[in-house]
């Protein structure tokens, strides 16, 4: 009988793990964020780059070493990512694990 509480809970439990983990995932732009990026990409005047073979220009996808990322330098954006132009795209980059945060354009 103590299978189903136990159950129940772990499953619960299990969910809210979940939902963290994507929560973490998540990446807040704000459109002033955006505006001073935007700024800051065009005055860096950074040559774009093609896409990677393979790889889908999306929220969460993980860009091969192979791709150079620059260093995004904005006082107001308080976590430090990084950037590539890939076409006419701003791809916003976690430093640590290469995934794509933020795009910006299209």
């Amino acid at each position: 009988m103590m299978k189903k509480p136990i159950v129940s809970t772990l499953t619960a439990t299990l969910l809210l793990a979940g939902i963290g983990v994507a929560a973490a995932d998540t990446v807040v732009v704000s459109p002033d964020e955006e505006t001073a990026i935007r700024e800051y990409v065009t005055t860096e005047k950074v040559t774009p780059v093609e896409p990677p073979a393979g790889v889908d220009i999306t929220v969460g996808a993980t860009l091969p070493d192979t791709v150079e990322l620059h260093t995004l330098s904005v006082p107001k954006v308080k976590h430090k990512y990084e950037y590539v132009v890939i076409g006419k795209k701003t791809v916003l980059v976690e430093p640590s694990t290469r995934k794509i945060v933020h795009v910006i354009g299209g």
